[in-house]
């Protein structure tokens, strides 16, 4: 069990690779930093030379009443200077922050979805979608937020304390120790505050992930929702994630905000005993009135920088709970790279076989067992079972989506695992039961697999999948934009188009995964017609759970329970007492 101070270690070290992290983000624009620097510092010690003026010119005032008119002009000449130039310094220095803060985010936003392309399957499997959104957005904005605010100002705050220090130091050395009693109790404070603070909004940005990831899942089931009348069952549960969500964020903005008034009591205090002190020595004549107005605003300019840096250490604190969850989905695990010694795999054939495989998702609950599976090249092979057989999980182990645990799945003779992953996936063309079109024109979704795809190789397919017809009939044909993976047009038309899209690859091999579920029996027969025609002499896997599509497949293997019970034609396995002779006919009892 680890000790207080050994997870106090922890933090500080995790805390200064965040800041390292942070800093190699802001680092590759050196040029901007530069400048930020120099505007920085230049406006501030151009606003900090105004108190030294002002005192000046109060001590153009002589004992006797009279007055050094020439000085005071001066000096107040020199006053609208400074501060003019210095509103100036930092317009453009505000300028110089926004395009640092942009091209940060930018990179940020860049490395995150480059790094979801390197994952595996598996890590989305486990994952909310909305949750993942939630990091790039308002996680990446937060961390954003604070490189362009927060940075600035303590690069401010240094440069304004450090000045106002050694100004004070000038004036009046022997009213300065009233801040070595005030800054220790103000960073005693804020530190104290700063570790009670950080884990809750790390909570705060994990219930909001967690908030974005049910809002993703509810609007996309908002058919079923309505359906089945579970509008306010589905009211309900968001009402308590969301209070869930705001209670967390008022728990640590609440805690964070305390940083602040409490500081800004401690510099009052600090202020009030300046002026009582300077008064005294006032009055004894140590020092003169002008030179105690001028340390008087350098102390509240000293302690000013010092209040704000506290609520700045609140707000880093956000900074830090959202840039965790960046940098987790950065350096999240990516698949594994193919073996050194693996090769493209070409000219396929489509000889695949599957010797005695065994996989689990859990170790614990073995899903697939002592799997034996043999698809001769161009040969039509459907997989049925009842529902959790483990059908799908044999089309995401022959795409390698996951690896097996043991056996040896094989394509023209050749362990998949000695191929590369691109050429092994590229060698299948793939449709699922879920659809998947994104924003763009019908054209340009049936041509995504094929970068050189034609206008005629694109309707061949859309003709073949009995969808050209339909795309003819809207009102730019082939050059309709679709929207929101095809909202406005039926499942059915959606499959139809993901169907052709398949067509069009030029693959060895086809997987089809209930990719026919969305259209009519006629249809579908009539698919699989034209499309046992364009996959000649290329394998075909089809998972379906309407068996009667699937008679005329050369093996139908039958699963239970993660292995195959029964394989053989679909007369073949009629002919017998089997399983799938009493599944078929369930399906047909169910219907009349």
């Amino acid at each position: 069990m680890s000790s207080p101070n050994e997870n106090k270690h922890e933090t500080r070290k995790n805390r200064g690779r965040l800041l390292l992290r942070l800093w190699h983000y802001m680092g590759r624009n050196r040029l901007l930093i530069v400048l930020a620097v120099l505007l920085s510092s230049l406006s501030s010690l151009l606003a900090l030379y105004g108190p030294k003026l002002s005192g000046r010119a109060i001590n153009a005032i002589t004992s006797e009443g009279g007055v050094d008119f020439d000085t005071v002009i001066h000096c107040a000449i020199l006053m609208v200077i400074c501060y003019s130039v210095s509103a100036v310094f930092s317009y453009l220095l505000q300028l110089v922050m926004i395009r640092l803060s942009r091209t940060v985010a930018k990179q940020m936003r860049h490395d995150i979805f480059s790094s979801l392309s390197r994952l595996p399957v598996s890590f989305f499997d486990s994952r909310q979608i909305g949750d993942i959104v939630s990091t790039i957005t308002y996680d990446v904005d937060t961390v954003n937020q604070s490189l362009a605010s927060d940075a600035l100002q303590i690069l401010q705050s240094t440069i304004t304390v450090t000045v106002s220090l050694v100004m004070m130091l000038t004036i009046a050395p022997i009213l300065v120790p009233v801040f070595a009693v005030t800054i220790p109790v103000t960073f005693i404070f804020t530190r104290w505050l700063a570790n009670r603070v950080r884990p809750m909004f790390r909570n705060r940005s994990k219930k909001l992930g967690e908030l974005n990831g049910f809002v993703e899942e509810m609007l996309g089931g908002q058919k079923t929702i309505r359906a089945y009348g579970r509008e306010e069952a589905v009211q309900e549960r968001f009402e308590e994630k969301n209070e869930i969500a705001v209670n967390a964020y008022t728990r640590a903005e609440a805690n964070g905000t305390v940083t602040g008034p409490s500081v800004n009591f401690i510099n009052n205090v600090s202020l009030a005993l300046v002026c009582v002190f300077g008064s005294i020595l006032y009055l004894r004549g140590v020092i003169r009135l002008g030179d105690l107005s001028s340390f008087v605003q350098y102390s509240r300019k000293f302690s000013g920088p010092i209040n704000e840096v506290a609520n700045i250490i609140a707000e880093l604190q956000s900074a830090f709970a959202a840039a965790e969850r960046v940098f987790a989905l950065i350096d999240a695990e990516p698949e594994p790279a193919d073996d050194e010694h693996a090769e493209a795999l070409e000219n396929v054939k489509g000889d695949v076989s599957i010797e005695d495989v065994d996989f689990s998702y859990d170790k614990q609950i073995p899903i697939i067992r002592d799997f034996d599976l043999h698809a001769a090249p161009g040969s039509l092979v459907a997989i049925v079972g009842p529902t959790g057989a483990g059908k799908t999980t044999i089309i995401n182990l022959l795409m390698r989506f996951y690896d097996v645990d043991a056996g040896v799945i094989s394509v023209d003779g050749r362990p998949i695992k000695n191929v590369t992953r691109s050429s092994l996936r590229g060698s299948y063309a793939m449709v699922l039961q879920d659809t998947w079109l994104f924003s763009g024109t019908i054209f340009d979704n049936i041509a995504y697999g094929k970068k050189d795809a034609t206008m005629d190789d694109v309707v061949k397919a859309a003709k073949a999948a009995k969808i050209h017809n339909y795309i003819m009939r809207l009102p730019e044909g082939y050059n309709t934009v679709l929207t929101d993976n095809g909202s406005g047009i039926s499942k059915g038309q959606k499959q139809l188009l993901t169907i052709a899209r398949a067509m069009l690859l030029d693959a060895n091999m086809l997987i089809l995964d209930e990719a026919t579920s969305n259209v009519d029996t006629r249809t579908e027969q009539q698919i699989q017609a034209a499309m046992r025609e364009l996959m000649k002499h290329k394998t075909c896997f089809v998972i379906a759970h309407r068996l009667s599509t699937i008679r005329n497949a050369d093996n139908i293997l039958v699963m239970r329970g993660g292995r195959v019970i029964e394989q053989g034609t679909h007369d073949e396995l009629m002919a017998q007492k089997s399983f799938y002779r009493e599944l078929y006919r369930a399906q047909f009892d169910s219907c009349e």
